[in-house]
This record gives C-alpha cells, structure tokens and sequence, in this order.
C-alpha cells in the first residue's frame, strides 16, 4: 500500500532520557475453549490439533484485549461461504453468492473469524466478528466490494488475483479507502524462480491495498527440523522467519549458510507490505466439508490474507474510530523484523515489513488509546513507506528504530516521545520526520474491551 499524501511542516518536541528496560508483572493471555492441543490455561474442547501459527501470532494476548465484536464485519470476496456450518451459523450473510470452488472461500473465511469458544474446530483470528461474504472477480470495476463498503464493512478479504490492471479499478479502491475500508489482498503464488520480484498482481499491488505473501513461523532454527531428500541431501522446511517454505545447505553442509529454494515462496514484490503464516495451518474447508484434518502442505497467499483481515477486525474492535490511514502503519512497525536472517537478503526490499505479530499490533491499539499506557516503537529499519500514527498515551518511546531514506514519519502525540539510543531519524529528499506534542488531542471514542476491568488491572 503507497498512500499518495504528503506531510506538511516538521515539529520536534522531545524528551531524551537514558535506555531502560520494561518489565511484564503478568502475562496477559486469553484462550477460547477451542484452543487446540497448544493450549495452556483452558482445557480444549475443539479439534486435536497444534495451533502452534497462533501463537506464533500472539494470539493469546490479542484475544487478552479483543475477541471482535459481531458489529464488526469482516468482508469475504470469494467462493461460497456457507452460512449454516457450525463456525459461520448465526453471524454470516451471504450478499453475492459465489460457487464452491473446493470450499476455498469457507477456509478463507475461518481463518479470518471461525466462531471460537464454542467447543468446536479451531477459533478464527476474529472470532466474535461477524461476516459479510461476497463473490470474487470484477477486476474493472469492485462492485461487490463498493457494496460491502457501503453496507459498513471496514475489512474485506480478497485471496485472489488478476494480472491486468485498471484505472477504473484503483479509482473504486481509492473510493473504497475514503469511505473507511481497507482491501487486504493476497499477493499471489507465483515463485520467485518465476518471477524474480518482477510480476504484480490485482488487486494487491493497487495503492491503498495491503498486498500478503507467505512467510514462515514454525521452527526456531534451521537445526531443529532438517529432512533429507531422497539423494540425501539435507534441507529444513518451514523456518522462523524465512520468506520461503524450504532452503538447503551449501555443498550440502548442515555446518553451512542456508539458501532459500526460490520454487518454495509465493509472490514477492516491492508492492508487498507483510507476511503471515501459510505451510502448517488447519485447512478448515477440509474439516468442514470432509471431518478430516489436513494442515495446509505448501506456501499459499490466499492462505496468509485472512490473518492481516482478522488482525485489523480485532483492531477495529477494540478501537472503532481507529483512523484507516493508520493501521497499515501499526501493524508494519508491530511486525516481526526478518531482515538479519540471511538467507532472506537476495529478497530484502520483496517481502514488506516482515511477519505479522497479530499481539503486538493490537496491544498497540490499546497503549495508543490508553492515557495510562507507554507505545513503544522499535526492532525496525524502515527506508520507504508513509507512517502516520495519534498516541493518546502517557508517552511514546522510539528505540532501535530507524527511519531513513524515502521513510516519512507523521507522529502526533498527547504526551511525551522519547528517543531512545539506536534511534535513526534521517530521511532523505523524499522522506520527512513530523514529530508533534498537541496536548488538546480528544479522542472519538472510547476502547472496547473484552473485559472492562482490564483497564483498572493496569
């Protein structure tokens, strides 16, 4: 997504103080009863299965502050979504009925928000919210979408792909963004051996679209999962923070650098904004339509979409008046940095601000609206892309945080910004650093907890 706005005027009002640490006196965790095998304080009374990509999320902690809400829609462009199954029965209208296609749309739609806590499957990244589904295509002009957007949904799923491009297309989509709805897209699965960063596809790379790729969740380090192929030759699968699902040793060396196998990502672009989870999630439409588990085998962006769509439904949840042009910012600076790991570097610049952490983006929303609260921005090395961010807490800390070369930064703050030692603010000719204090800052609404005391826990 490339907002086109430019900012206007540089303010600096800081407050500089010495590094420290922050301490968490209790891990704030919340799990539905449909937690699968990986829960920890509940006992499961769904499928028997790891949702191990869930916590790799942060789910728990989202969940801490929001479940959703069934005011808040979640939009599915796709195939059929069928209202009367268990996960979608009571929450779920049909506006364009799609056809089945496999059941492509129902595992789209779960991941975004399956109904959880009901003792049964797996629970969807928003599971209180409600669903809107419509039929996918259009690729000139979005009328499905503009009529979700006008139905007030302010979310809308869209894990499928065109190769031409529209004017008339962006022109809905520019439409759709000023009338408060954001259009989250898978970028595709055409592999990098194919591609190399050169193909885009629609609607993902259109501006003001949040364009997904696959990324990988599961294993620490390569050491922890190698397999052998048949000749032998040693190779790891589904690595922390690897942009691809395989990668194998040079000369064949387990002691040696790791090389990303290009046939085993999905679409990597410079239109790409951030990554989610794909190989080893619960393929739902094949619980619902056959009682059979099967996790997902290879890296898929149809897949990876619904996560970021469920992740900004709770974000809208907990705070309904979140302005749209900021979310995109909360969750780039929110995700998880993949830029050390070395075998990603023959694709830095590909694959977007790195690995959506669902958690930490929305306990963002609840520190950024929270008087009580600090925001804390670090752990990122942004050179492109236009952040705009309103903090009505106590005060914000950037830290380990770089904004650099056509980078733009718009924070305006309540309170106080701290900058914090290995703090870069040096954008070139075409970025801009606009920090203000605007102590008569008044928000729109009030944060809608899952459970109000959690404000008088803090």
């Amino acid at each position: 997504m490339r907002p086109q706005k430019k900012l206007i005027g540089i303010f600096y009002t800081l407050v500089l103080l010495p590094f420290f640490l922050f301490s968490q006196v209790k891990e704030k965790r919340f799990e539905p009863n449909d937690y699968g095998s990986t829960a920890k304080i509940t006992k499961n009374l769904g499928v028997d299965v790891a949702l191990d990509y869930l916590d790799f999320l942060g789910m728990p902690k989202a969940w801490y502050y929001t479940t959703g809400r069934p005011e808040m829609i979640v939009g599915i462009s796709d195939a059929y979504v069928d209202s009367t199954l268990v996960e979608f029965k009571g929450k779920t209208t049909v506006y364009r009925k799609s056809p089945l296609v496999k059941g492509h749309g129902i595992g789209v739609a779960a991941i975004a928000a399956a109904q959880g806590n009901n003792a049964y499957g797996v629970p969807g990244i928003c599971y209180d919210c409600g669903i809107y589904s419509t039929t996918y295509g259009d690729f000139k002009n979005l009328d499905a979408l503009m009529e979700l957007s006008r139905a007030g949904v302010k979310v809308i799923n869209c894990s499928w792909v065109g190769s031409a491009k529209y004017q008339s297309a962006q022109d809905s989509i520019n439409k759709l963004f000023a009338n408060g709805t954001l259009i989250v897209a898978g970028a595709g699965n055409t592999s990098w051996k194919s591609s190399k960063g050169t193909l885009k596809y629609f609607p993902a790379s259109y501006d003001h679209v949040i364009s997904v790729s696959s990324g990988m969740y599961k294993y620490e380090h390569p050491t922890d999962h190698i397999l052998y192929e048949e000749g032998g030759y040693p190779y790891v699968e589904n690595i922390r923070g690897f942009v691809g699902r395989t990668a194998g040793f040079f000369q064949n060396d387990p002691s040696q650098s790791l090389k990303i196998y290009p046939q085993g990502t999905t679409t990597l672009n410079q239109d790409v904004d951030i990554l989610a989870p794909t190989a080893g999630v619960l393929r739902f439409k094949t619980l619902a339509l056959e009682n059979k588990i099967e996790l997902v085998q290879y890296e898929a962006s149809s897949t990876a979409a619904p996560f970021v769509s469920g992740t900004i439904a709770l974000m809208f949840s907990l705070y309904p008046c979140l302005p749209v042009e900021e979310v995109e910012s909360i969750l780039k600076m929110t995700a998880m940095n993949i830029d050390h790991i070395e075998a990603n570097r023959p694709f830095k610049g590909m694959y977007g601000a790195g690995l959506l952490q669902t958690g930490d983006a929305v306990e963002m929303v609840y520190q950024l609206y929270n008087e009580k609260e600090t925001t804390l921005i670090d752990d990122q090395d942004f050179s492109r892309w236009d952040f705009k961010i309103t903090a009505f807490s106590k005060e914000v800390i950037i830290r380990n945080q770089k904004f650099t070369e056509e980078a733009t930064l718009q924070l305006t703050a309540k309170n106080k910004i701290i900058l914090q030692p290995n703090t870069v603010l040096k954008p070139g000719s075409k970025g801009k650093i606009a920090l203000r204090i605007q102590s008569d800052l008044v928000k729109d609404c009030d944060l809608i907890l899952r459970d109000p005391g959690i404000l008088s826990d803090d």
